[in-house]
């Protein structure tokens, strides 16, 4: 059995269980009863988040991703209904955020070297990647759910970094509500869904962080209960790039990184797969593109915008007032 990782020892009480995953660290703070075998939990947990890191990883090269990343076109590759069902959502949100949210944007992220393939740069793979990314189909993948299959439509590669962070932790719920965990938060990098709220009743407390490069500081703070929140944003992995920032969050649309002077954008949504998609896609879409997409679909956001001496917040839905 693989050894609990616990920063509480009583079978009662406030617990933490974490490990690491997908090149960072997942987590749950619970307030457990002692009917709540730990030691099974944590395993349980750690095996969830495995299994997305094995079906949804683009640095793993025996992943169902990459399996689905090498396949000829038009050839119907098999795979698990986990990642089928990422897959159909991200092509959802792709659809409904008119193509800002991509699941097809592996090339750029490699050629911008954010990805697997190289860690800086490539003028060459950037013009053949933008070119592709120009001239890709809409959508360019195809998916058989009842028979377990998809295939794709062009010589696209698939990049689930934008939503697959958000899969783990519905995943993690789905673990802790089986052992009858009923007050909890998981989190995974910066996305995170509360189950319930604290064991006295009050909901679970979470920074918005503040998009400063090299520097971990909040923001503002949010009250949670039954609910994901997501964010994107540009200042953890980006490029300076004669003069221009660059994010590692690729706009398809334009085949580049983003560049619109949004510094992040946290989502409320009921799933954080859906949190984390969407904050991608109003990411990608900018300010004004984005609060109209944001209205028109009924998400709560908040957009963090760089103005000279500080930010500028815009929220709507319930987080309209802003973290407070």
């Amino acid at each position: 059995m693989q050894k609990m990782s616990s920063e509480a020892a009583a079978s009662r009480g406030r617990t933490v269980l974490h490990g690491p995953t997908m090149g960072t660290r997942w987590s749950v703070t619970l307030d457990a009863d002692g009917a709540v075998d730990l030691a099974a939990l944590h395993d349980d947990l750690a095996g969830a988040v495995a299994q997305v890191d094995a079906q949804m990883s683009p640095w793993k090269p025996d992943s169902d991703l990459m399996r689905l990343n090498r396949a000829a076109v038009d050839e119907w590759v098999p795979l698990a209904d986990e990642i089928l069902e990422v897959l159909d959502t991200a092509l959802q949100v792709q659809r409904l955020s008119g193509g800002a949210f991509h699941p097809c944007a592996g090339d750029l992220v490699d050629a911008w070297g954010f990805g697997a393939v190289r860690e800086a740069p490539d003028a060459q793979a950037i013009r053949e990647a933008r070119h592709s990314a120009l001239q890709a189909t809409s959508p360019g993948l195809s998916l058989d759910r009842s028979a377990g299959r998809a295939r794709k439509h062009s010589q696209l590669k698939l990049d689930l970094c934008g939503i697959a962070k958000g899969y783990a932790v519905d995943r993690m719920v789905q673990v802790l509500r089986r052992h009858g965990v009923r007050h909890a938060l998981a989190a995974l990098d910066g996305e995170l869904r509360a189950v319930g709220a604290q064991v006295d009743g009050a909901p679970w407390s979470v920074a918005v962080e503040s998009p400063e490069p090299g520097r971990r500081a909040a923001h503002g703070v949010l009250s949670l209960e039954d609910v994901a929140v997501a964010t994107s944003g540009d200042y953890r992995r980006s490029i300076d790039v004669g003069g221009a920032h660059l994010a590692h969050t690729m706009d398809m649309r334009r085949g580049a990184p983003v560049n619109n002077g949004v510094a992040s954008v946290t989502v409320l949504a009921s799933t954080c797969m859906l949190a984390d998609a969407w904050a991608t896609a109003l990411l990608v879409a900018g300010m004004d593109e984005g609060l109209a997409m944001a209205q028109r679909m009924g998400i709560d956001v908040l957009f963090l915008v760089r103005r000279a001496g500080g930010w500028m917040e815009v929220g709507l839905g319930r987080l309209g007032g802003s973290a407070t």
